[in-house]
C-alpha cells in the first residue's frame, strides 16, 4: 500500500463505498457534480455507443421521490407495513447528492448488450472513483426500485433499465474497511 494518497494508485488503493444512510452534508457542488459526471462519460465505450444516462435528483425533488416509491411499492404489495413503506422514504432521503444510473442499451448494435451492460457498470465505477478524488464519498445502491417497473418508468424510457442509484456525501464517522478477497483466491496464472 502506497502513504502517497496524491499518487493517483494510492488514491483509488483507498477508496470505500459509502453507507448511504450514513452520507451527511456538504456533498458536491454543482461545478464538482458536473466533474464528477463528466468522469463517468471517460469510460470504456466498445463502439462509442454511450450505453448510459445519468438523471440527477435535486434535493427539492426528494419528496416526490419518496412518494413515487410509497405509490410503486404499495402497488406491487399492497398487504405493505408501514416499517416498509417508511423504508422507502429514507431510500429517497438518504445522503445530499443522488445520481440515478440508467443502462441505455443500442438495440440492433453489432455490440451484445452484454458489452453495453458492462460499460454502464464502469461508467458507475468512474463516477465512484471520481467522488473519492474530490473527497466525498458513494454509495452504490439497486434493490427493490431498480427493479419495480413503475419506479424504472419514472427514470427511463422502453428498453432502458436502472443500474443503480449513486448516492454521495460526506461520511458521518469514520468508514471502516471491509474485508476483501484474499489475491490468491481470486488470482490465478492460466496453465495451459
Amino acid at each position: 500500500m502506497f502513504n502517497d494518497l496524491s499518487s493517483p494508485l494510492a488514491l483509488l488503493q483507498t477508496r470505500r463505498s459509502g453507507k448511504p444512510r450514513d452520507l451527511i452534508a456538504p456533498g458536491p457542488d454543482d461545478a464538482q457534480l458536473r466533474r464528477i459526471l463528466e468522469v463517468a462519460l471517460r469510460t470504456p465505450d466498445h463502439g462509442k455507443l454511450a450505453p448510459w444516462r445519468f438523471v440527477i435528483v435535486r434535493q427539492d425533488q426528494r419528496p416526490a421521490l419518496a412518494d413515487l416509491l410509497e405509490t410503486a411499492y404499495r402497488a406491487e404489495k399492497s398487504d405493505a407495513g408501514r416499517l416498509e413503506i417508511e423504508a422507502m422514504h429514507q431510500f429517497a432521503h438518504q445522503a445530499p447528492t443522488l445520481v440515478v444510473a440508467l443502462s441505455v442499451p443500442v438495440a440492433g448494435s453489432k455490440i451484445p448488450v452484454w458489452e453495453q451492460q458492462l460499460s454502464v457498470g464502469a461508467a458507475i465505477m468512474n463516477l465512484l472513483h471520481a467522488t473519492h478524488a474530490l473527497g466525498f464519498a458513494g454509495g452504490w445502491l439497486t434493490g427493490w426500485p431498480s427493479y419495480n417497473a413503475d419506479v424504472r418508468a419514472a427514470f427511463g424510457g422502453p428498453g432502458e433499465s436502472i443500474a443503480g442509484f449513486v448516492f454521495i456525501g460526506t461520511p458521518a464517522k469514520a468508514q471502516e474497511e471491509r474485508p476483501r478477497p484474499e489475491y490468491d483466491a481470486i488470482v490465478s496464472t492460466w496453465d495451459r
